[in-house]
């Protein structure tokens, strides 16, 4: 890497490898003899990429036999949006000049408050406390987006945004409103508290670290490497580190092959809409793959002739003729007319197999027998990338097949952890009344009663679940109480009522209050998981998020209704991501796109190149309108199209490649990623020498080949005498002429269909009902003859719970079955007079007691009796 004047900037172009080949290029220059690389500092953009240059320094070792190799030191810039911190160098202790930066958590509680004021004050209808922080989050992410950008208050209502009120619709002004009120008072409230956002902080602290080194330049060599973020901040840093005597700013896949024209046409990058004159007719190409790069080039004030490529290359790395490829296959419009005059050379993508599969189903299992060929190579490394976590878990479920262990890097939402479910069903108790199905979901739940107990509480707990199946109780300990003496689990219930209690009285309330609450539910948490809740990295994640929420809940008062708890636990777990520790094996890595950035492997699997998927479709601000954005100069949501993009095409870079879609999914049938469609349209003829064959039939026979058991035959039971003499019910009798074996099944095996909890009412439980209605309307018949069979109807059923939809429409025609009944007795008073009712009675025919029971018997005047049903 010669030395020249001018910043220091270089591109590690897609087909190299950007890890390897920046290693490759590294340790050359910049180990030193006994000090090995300690004195070189690396910039990186995340701890992800951190330990991926980590992996690629110690391939180098093993490849080139060294016997040691001291690590350069890793710094890494912090990522917002994976919840990242700026590393010690970049924010050290002696930075106490800069003011602290408020908490993520107390911010959102604190900016929901404010919501709410600002509501109050336009008389506008306000949402619920989980609508509020819903809202607060999107706040927080807006301000983020606009301080990283250095868009002040002020410019929120300046005449270039106010000249677009007249082409958005009044919600969007009202919103804008909102914003601007609430973030005028969170900033003065910040001031007042001596703190700032953190953001903020970050700007602040890179233009600390800018003007220092600018001023006193650093002896030891400073590398900026795989830094693509465009934050105006960020740009100023990296242009003053391009500048230093040892320093220089490696870019990953910066197109330095891309035409003139083709450059021009992603637009004038970095300026207001309206600098941004229209090129070739079209505005910025926000959407291309390069355009956040010339967006960074722009604001370090940089010429794409200044930046040099990388002089090594990587382990993994492809044919040069892809990264030619990947660059005809993003060719902006104008520019893509080029592709009917390319060299098929220029369109060349060997390595690079398509595959579409049927099903969602199909193409786990076609990603997961990639992934298990390629591990029969020896050394062969394998990734999958994917933006669809569910697409992830299938594969690495169906690589268990072969006892092979992946880590998902990605990681997993924190709500979908065994420990953070065990709260959320906790909460839902609070919010639905000790309702069966969570109040059996968290009693049964994995984690709880661990240990010799366990067997005993979950036979206790199957009588209980027993008794509970069918429509919901009445709500209330009282009729959870009935059940369980009716099951016989007394003992049982008595241990587990005072934590039900607990639950119900806290759902009782109109309002709670979140620390109080998670408190509460915390305790009976750990009274029934014990500290098998905390264990494992899941729980060590699910431990590090309630304390942070008490912290700033206990701190900032938050009033909500019982039925938004679960909802407000379950969208705040969400955001945080469970990632393992790492154990899975060493050659297989399932990776999410910002995960992927950097890494490379042998074989690169791309799955769910479906539009909506892989790029997602980009929602737009909640808050501010896309004219207000383009007004501001602030990339609107398709930006991420372009990262999304660009994320592609670094992925193509490795010497084999599976391009992976499912043609349906669970809603229907899907359309191909524009990523995907450019591919063929680019491949044009050849297209058909890069279809993956043997993959997808592999994975549709991969089941069906599997060895097959013989079938059953049709079952012919034949139980002895002894077990046929069983007494039958007079309704049994038809049942046991047309389907003996359900008789069999019901009678002697003492099978019985189980009913679903909070099941949904049917004819037998209507029927039941009535029967119960008339019954004691015959009772009450005995003692007053004018006794009215409606009220005792509403009597029975507000005590069995009735659903008030179900009350509604089945409830007019009970009354007209119940006004016919009493009518016809009454009428028939004259003629016949009731025995009794719900009268058992028995018989024995051939030597089998066939038994019964008779809705009402009266006697009619003749003497005669008549049954009634």
């Amino acid at each position: 890497m010669a030395e020249r004047a001018g910043p220091q900037l270089y591109s590690i172009a897609a087909h190299r490898g950007f890890a390897d080949a920046l290693v490759a290029g590294i340790v050359p220059r910049y180990a030193e003899t006994d000090f090995g690389l300690a004195r070189l500092t690396l910039l990186v953009p995340s701890s992800r990429a951190a330990r991926t240059i980590s992996e690629a320094f110690t391939r180098y070792a093993g490849e080139h036999n060294l016997n040691g190799l001291l690590m350069p030191r890793m710094a890494m810039i912090g990522d917002i949006d994976l919840a990242e911190n700026l590393g010690a160098l970049l924010d050290p202790l002696s930075a106490r000049a800069i003011p602290p930066a408020v908490e993520p958590t107390r911010r959102q509680l604190e900016l929901a408050q404010l919501i709410e004021a600002a509501f109050d004050a336009s008389e506008r209808e306000k949402p619920g406390t989980a609508g509020l922080l819903r809202l607060a989050k999107e706040m927080g992410g807006t301000i983020d987006r606009l301080i990283a950008e250095e868009v002040t208050p002020d410019q929120l209502l300046s005449d270039p945004v106010k000249d677009r009120f007249p082409e958005i619709a009044q919600h969007w002004q009202d919103n804008l409103w909102l914003f601007a009120t609430v973030q005028r008072t969170w900033f003065t409230l910040l001031e007042e508290r001596g703190e700032i956002e953190l953001a903020e902080r970050r700007n602040r602290l890179f233009d600390a670290a800018s003007k220092a080194w600018a001023y006193t330049p650093p002896s030891s060599p400073i590398l900026a490497v795989g830094v693509t973020s465009a934050a105006p901040a960020l740009a100023r840093l990296l242009r003053t580190i391009a500048d230093l005597p040892k320093g220089a700013v490696i870019l990953p896949d910066l197109d330095l092959t891309m035409s003139d024209a083709a450059w021009d046409e992603l637009g004038r990058a970095g300026h207001s809409d309206e600098e941004s004159a229209e090129v070739f007719g079209r505005k910025d190409a926000v959407t291309h793959p390069q355009y956040h790069l010339k967006l960074l080039l722009n604001r370090m004030g940089v010429n794409r002739a200044e930046v040099d490529p990388w002089h090594r290359k990587g382990m993994t790395a492809a044919p040069p003729e892809r990264s030619r490829a990947i660059s005809s296959l993003f060719m902006p419009p104008i520019a893509s007319k080029a592709w009917a005059k390319l060299e098929d050379k220029d369109r060349r993508l060997s390595g690079v197999k398509i595959l579409e599969l049927a099903t969602l189903e199909e193409e786990a299992q076609a990603a997961a027998l990639a992934i298990r060929q390629a591990l029969g190579v020896p050394e062969k490394r394998v990734a999958l990338v994917t933006p669809d976590r569910a697409l992830a878990r299938r594969v690495v479920s169906h690589l268990k097949r072969w006892g092979i262990n992946a880590d998902d890097t990605a990681g997993e939402p924190l709500h979908l952890t065994a420990p953070a479910r065990l709260l959320l069903q906790l909460a839902e108790i609070v919010a639905d009344a000790a309702a069966p199905v969570a109040l059996i979901a968290a009693l049964s739940h994995p984690l709880v009663k661990q240990g010799e107990g366990r067997q005993d509480w979950l036979a206790a707990l199957r009588k209980f679940e027993h008794e509970l199946r069918g429509p919901r109780p009445a709500p209330g300990l009282a009729s959870l109480a009935a059940a369980a003496k009716k099951a016989g689990v007394e003992d049982w219930w008595a241990d587990v009522q005072p934590i039900i209690g607990q639950m119900a009285a806290l759902g009782e309330n109109e309002q709670l209050d979140l620390f109080e609450v998670l408190e509460r539910i915390l305790e009976i948490a750990q009274a029934l998981a014990g500290d098998a809740l905390w264990a494992n990295h899941d729980g060590r994640a699910l431990s590090h998020f309630v304390e942070d929420m008490r912290i700033h809940a206990r701190a900032v008062p938050t009033a909500l209704k019982p039925g938004e708890l679960p909802i407000i636990l379950r969208e705040a777990m969400a955001d945080v991501s469970v990632r393992p520790p790492y154990g899975g094996h060493p050659r297989v890595a399932i990776y999410g796109l910002l995960e992927s950035r950097m890494s490379r492997a042998d074989l690169v699997i791309c799955g769910g190149l479906n539009e909506g998927v892989w790029p997602r479709i980009p929602s737009p601000d909640p808050l501010l309108a896309p004219a207000i954005t383009r007004a501001l100069g602030v990339p609107g949501s398709d930006f991420r199209i372009g990262l999304a993009a660009h994320d592609l095409a670094g992925a193509m870079g490795a010497p084999e490649v599976f391009l992976m879609r499912a043609e349906r999914d669970a809603e229907g049938p899907t359309i191909p990623s524009r990523f995907l469609l450019r591919i063929q349209a680019l491949l044009g003829d050849m297209g058909a020498g890069h279809r993956e064959r043997e993959l997808p039939q592999w994975a549709q026979q991969l089941d069906r080949l599997a060895p097959r058991t013989e079938p059953y035959e049709q079952p012919k039971p034949d139980p002895s005498a002894a077990l046929r003499d069983v007494p039958i019910k007079v309704t049994g009798l038809d049942r046991l002429l047309g389907d003996p074996y359900q008789f069999y099944a019901q009678e002697i095996l003492k099978l019985r269909e189980l009913e679903a909890l909070d099941a949904e009412p049917g004819p037998a439980w209507q029927g039941t009902v009535a029967h119960e209605i008339l019954e004691r309307w015959h009772e009450a018949s005995k003692a007053d003859p004018k006794a009215d069979i409606l009220a005792i109807a509403d009597e029975v059923l507000e005590e069995k719970n009735t659903h008030p939809l179900l009350r509604g429409l089945w409830q007019p025609r009970l009354v007209k079955a119940l006004e016919w009944v009493v009518g016809k007795i009454r009428e028939d008073a004259a003629k016949r007079v009731p025995i009794g009712s719900e009268i058992k009675g028995s018989m024995i025919v051939g030597g089998v007691r066939i038994y019964g029971r008779a809705d009402r018997i009266d006697r009619n005047a003749d003497g005669s009796v008549a049954i009634v049903d």
